[in-house]
């Protein structure tokens, strides 16, 4: 083989393993990032992972809302029509939030099948509906007021 051909052959092969290490390293770090979706149902079927940072949403259960006397501790049903699921969370609920309403939780499923949330996000106003929701869900009587959602 010619030794100029030889050459970028060689170069050619660097850059290709260099570049496939870097995409390698990169999706690495991006999975600890990411946040899946999960609706109650998935929950009830063991579909989801333990005590790993998830995303769950569904229609807040009236009359579930539990709050404690001395802290912010709040307990909170949400439901997709099909199972249930309790939310565990512990800092200010958002103006929004609302029983009956939509919402989406992040945080992590504990052992004992509680979600212990970091982060809620309420409905913004009488039309939206998020996505991951919306897709979820295809009817609650409770939710909105029957509405489908």
């Amino acid at each position: 083989m010619h030794p100029v051909r030889r050459q970028r052959l060689i170069l050619v092969l660097v850059l290709v393993t260099l570049s496939s290490a870097a995409v390698g390293f990169v999706t690495f770090a991006m999975r600890e990032n990411m946040d899946y979706f999960y609706a109650p149902s998935a929950f009830a079927a063991g579909e989801v992972p333990v005590e790993k940072r998830i995303r769950a949403g569904g229609c807040v259960v009236p009359g579930s809302l539990q709050r404690a006397d001395k802290n912010l501790e709040v307990q909170f049903v949400i439901t997709d029509g099909e199972a249930e699921l309790t939310v565990a969370f512990d800092k200010i609920l958002p103006d929004l939030f609302a029983e009956g309403e939509a919402a989406v939780i992040t945080g992590r499923l504990m052992p004992n099948g509680i979600l212990r949330a970091d982060q809620v996000l309420a409905k913004h106003d009488e039309t939206y509906t998020p996505p991951e929701v919306a897709e979820s869900m295809v009817s609650h009587e409770s939710c909105a007021g029957g509405a489908k959602i």
